[in-house]
């Protein structure tokens, strides 16, 4: 559960607000300062993907591949074959968009301990709009053997997954946004490969609301705006999508009896599809699924982007509303 002072800020009219690739880029530095076997290879977005810092503090562990990702995907799972911890970094839809099959084949074939960056994804992205807008990321590469995925909802829980990597042998995709989000939790907020946690619960909760990525904010805020209407919530953050923690979504499914996932992905091969695919094995419940609806994005700004494609707080209440009618 989350503390009471970070509850004040994530509901204050200004919480606090960072990027993403942010604590991405501040993991690298650590994880470089903790192991000398870690190396970086960006697709010429240093910069962007915050691997800059990276590469000022060890030129020698960074390389500069240039706009070539599938390159970059077979040098780094020769590197992960070879004793190093390669993480290599470019917008989710050129890494894993374009590299998909070296991902697959060079990679997770081989079970190279390789860590794949995927930033920019998401609608959130905003006025670069639907070619540079991963939606399908989450799907394409939990579908791959070997692999495991992790959504960070904050800047300071995507700092925490990359150190996680150091430990974790094999390949693992980290899925990244652009634009500032709140931070929602601290640093002494718990944060374990394959063990979702619960951010918010109620005394009486009628469903569990499952999120990854940043839009847990919203999650938060539909929460606190249900509790008002006396319809009781547990919101959680379920961050590792591959392999998920089926145990904790099985016991929250029958506590609460029904679910409500949520995420800034496509509804087909997502978080919501992972959570459909266990409860329909050991607990069917009513279920509602809140993300992007087989569509591509476009252009705008991330906020007007979110409301068009039902991604806020009030979106959520809908679907808490219409699942709780079908128990």
């Amino acid at each position: 559960m989350l503390t009471k002072e970070i509850f004040d800020k994530i509901f204050s009219e200004h919480p606090q607000e960072k990027p993403l690739r942010d604590g991405f880029g501040e993991g690298l530095l650590l994880a470089g300062k903790l192991d000398k076997d870690v190396v970086v290879l960006c697709a010429d977005l240093k910069e962007s993907t915050r691997c800059h810092w990276f590469a000022e503090k060890y030129p020698d562990r960074f390389f500069e591949i240039g706009v070539a990702e599938q390159n970059m995907a077979s040098i780094a799972a020769g590197l992960g074959i070879s004793n190093k911890i390669p993480f290599i970094s470019s917008y989710a839809t050129f890494s894993p968009g374009r590299n998909w099959e070296q991902i697959r084949t060079t990679i997770a074939y081989n079970d190279s301990n390789v860590k794949i960056a995927g930033h920019h994804a998401g609608i959130s992205t905003g006025p670069d709009g639907a070619t540079h807008q991963a939606i399908e990321d989450i799907a394409t590469m939990r579908a791959i053997p070997n692999m495991k995925v992790i959504v960070p909802c904050d800047a300071i829980e995507a700092k925490k997954a990359v150190l996680s990597a150091l430990h974790i042998w094999g390949p693992m995709y980290f899925r990244l946004t652009r634009e500032k989000t709140p931070i929602i939790t601290n640093e002494e907020t718990p944060f374990i490969p394959q063990k979702a946690y619960t951010m918010w619960e109620s005394k009486k909760p009628q469903v569990v609301i499952i999120g990854a990525g940043p839009i847990l904010y919203e999650a938060l805020l539909s929460s606190k705006e249900l509790e008002k209407e006396k319809i009781g919530t547990i919101v959680l953050n379920s961050h590792t999508i591959k392999p998920l923690d089926e145990n904790k979504i099985i016991e929250l499914a029958k506590k609460c009896g029904a679910v409500v996932s949520v995420e800034e992905h496509n509804i087909i091969g997502g978080l919501g599809s992972a959570i459909s695919e266990v409860l329909v094995k050991n607990y069917p419940a009513p279920m509602e699924f809140v993300g992007i609806k087989d569509v591509f994005g476009e252009s705008g700004t991330p906020d007007e982007l979110a409301k068009k494609y039902n991604l806020k707080a009030k979106d959520i209440i809908k679907a808490v509303k219409k699942v709780i009618k079908r128990k």
